[in-house]
């Protein structure tokens, strides 16, 4: 029996101390609507796994694997086990490189829903940390994208198909175990975490809701590609990888909010 009126958070920990941190804590004070909050450590074994073990308002559950260096299988066989774990009406899918940055910012996005048993998910696509006219022009100027549109190039394993990014979205828990649906479907075919899933829930009939990026980022930030940059000894991303969000990062912890929530230690206890 699921809980109504209450929502499960659910984040996944590899090796992100400071930003896995700034996210549980931005959660902590900006969240109005009733929660909790389901960590799955993907087998860190360092400073970042005893900082969690420290918190005693999450649900901490450690996962030991040894896929780790796939950054798709290891994130979504966490949400999955998340999402098993969940008794309440509605599951949040977040990133540990995700930080809330609007007050009431759950419930405003639960709004969304309008009480429609037959909507799956509320979310939105890749939120672009720059100028609307630069997310403009690199849409404009995406050649592949040009090319398969211009010459009607089938798209079998629907790599530019739309669909809500887990880095924040909330679905409608009862709909995933009805239809028995996991994040981790598409994995063989190299699909991001939850692609497949979107694609199930709309393909089966259910309605989803598709905020603009800008409407969503009103709400959430997402620095993307973190656990990839801050470990660069296992995962060797390319260097313009690293240095762009290095770049966001500077911008997004210069901002008075954050600055705040980095040094209030109150939003741990």
């Amino acid at each position: 029996m699921l809980i109504t009126g209450k929502a499960t958070i659910c984040l996944v920990n590899y090796k992100t101390l400071d930003l896995t941190r700034l996210c549980l804590r931005s959660i902590r004070k900006l969240t109005k609507y009733p929660y909790e909050v389901i960590v799955i450590d993907n087998n860190s074994r360092d400073d970042s796994l005893e900082y969690l073990k420290r918190l005693k308002w999450i649900r901490l559950i450690e996962r030991q694997d040894s896929k780790n260096s796939d950054v798709g299988y290891a994130h979504a066989t966490g949400i999955d086990l998340g999402l098993a774990n969940c008794n309440t009406e509605f599951f949040v899918s977040m990133h540990s490189d995700t930080l809330v940055q609007k007050e009431n910012w759950l419930t405003e996005l639960i709004s969304y829903f309008d009480n429609d048993e037959n909507i799956a998910c509320v979310g939105s696509g890749k939120i672009e940390f720059i100028p609307t006219w630069r997310v403009l022009l690199k849409k404009a100027t995406h050649f592949r994208a040009f090319k398969r549109k211009l010459l009607s190039e089938p798209d079998p394993n629907c790599k530019y198909r739309y669909y809500n990014r887990t880095m924040c979205c909330i679905y409608q828990t009862s709909i995933l175990r009805r239809e028995n649906l996991s994040f981790l479907m598409g994995n063989e075919k190299s699909l991001t975490c939850g692609k497949k899933l979107y694609f199930e829930l709309v393909d089966r009939g259910y309605k989803t809701v598709k905020l603009a990026p800008s409407i969503m980022g009103r709400y959430i930030i997402h620095l993307a590609h973190a656990t990839v940059a801050i470990n660069p000894q296992e995962f060797v991303p390319r260097k313009r990888t690293i240095k762009k969000y290095n770049r966001v990062v500077d911008k997004v912890m210069s901002r008075a909010l954050f600055q705040n929530i980095v040094m209030d230690e109150s939003l741990d206890q």
